[in-house]
């Protein structure tokens, strides 16, 4: 039996599309629960839910009083009767065949966790949202991240969007560590890895993310994202809780604040800001450019968009180190 565990708050945007999408799996009906863990949401998304569950009896809504995802999953996982767990966003839908491809290649690698591909894109389609969904499938935007870049074969990795695991798996390296708003998804695999289990990332069907249509949205999300990749080191004590390619941010925000700062003292300082960041521009105006005239998409969307998602991020993390001494454990 499959538990499928989606943490969901004020989703009405995106609950219906999302409930459709897994109505549409191949998986029998017969060996699968859907939970919804709900962070107690102020929209509509309760009765939108409430309607579908009238009608499935394989759909459940669970109460999240505490709203943020690790506690979600950790409800889920406890409430879960499948000998099996996926867990899903909401902000995403899934090809027919996603519960079905997981769960078979669980099964066939004896792994400990496995995901597949997530494609980035829209809801509303204009040239600026277009140019945000290229930037978040792009290895200048997000790093080497193999479910955002894509694969075209199996292979082992370091984390996977989601997940897919055996039930026994919580058992033997614990649950999501309820102290991180973020990063609880990569942190629980490093710990899988760490204690020698193996994930791996299938190529067969993926899921579309459904990303952020605004560069306020978008920074806010990266800011969050940034600060916490600092808090989620701070708590675990292990760098190798997360990956080199999400520091990158901080360091070119640091290159461009630390000199200016020295420059106080004496001015020469200041250049070394302006090369790193004429260096940057140069970089991404080449990439944007490239991606313009290939996708015919708007050429200043896509630096923005570029300048937008690593500076915000950047200072997230800079503010988490900040926020630091005044941080409890």
């Amino acid at each position: 039996m499959l538990s499928v565990i989606c943490p969901i708050y004020n989703e009405e945007k995106y609950i219906a599309q999302f409930l459709d999408s897994l109505l549409l799996q191949d998986y029998p009906k017969n060996d699968l629960e859907i939970l919804l863990v709900d962070g107690m949401s102020k929209d509509k998304t309760r009765d939108i839910v409430a309607g579908y569950i009238a009608k499935y009896p394989f759909i459940r809504l669970i109460d999240n009083p505490d709203k943020i995802v690790p506690y979600a999953m950790n409800r889920g996982i406890d409430a879960a009767q499948g000998d099996i767990i996926m867990r899903l966003d909401a902000h995403a839908s899934y090809q027919p065949d996603y519960f079905s491809v997981l769960v078979n290649g669980l099964c066939r690698l004896n792994a400990d966790n496995v995901g597949t591909v997530c494609k980035t894109d829209v809801l509303h389609k204009t040239p600026k949202t277009l140019a945000i969904r290229e930037v978040l499938g792009n290895k200048f935007g997000v790093g080497n991240s193999t479910f955002r870049t894509g694969i075209d074969h199996e292979q082992e990795v370091e984390t996977v969007p989601f997940g897919c695991w055996r039930k026994e798996v919580f058992e033997k390296y614990g649950k999501y560590d309820v102290r991180l708003v973020r990063n609880q998804d990569i942190e629980l695999n490093k710990r899988i890895i760490r204690g020698g289990g193996k994930i791996y990332i299938l190529p067969e069907t993926y899921c579309t993310y459904l990303a952020r249509e605004t560069w306020h949205a978008l920074a806010k999300n990266n800011y969050g994202n940034g600060k916490w990749n600092i808090l989620t080191v701070y708590y675990t004590r292990l760098f190798s809780s997360l990956s080199v390619r999400h520091f990158i941010p901080l360091l070119f925000v640091l290159s461009l604040i630390i000199p200016l700062l020295l420059a106080l003292i004496w001015w020469p300082f200041a250049l070394v800001s302006a090369v790193s960041l004429l260096a940057y521009t140069v970089l991404l105006s080449t990439v944007s450019l490239k991606l313009a005239v290939q996708k015919h998409l708007n050429f200043f969307y896509l630096l923005t968009t570029f300048y937008v998602l690593h500076l915000s991020y950047g200072w997230g993390s800079l503010v988490g180190i900040l926020k630091l001494p005044f941080t409890k454990r």
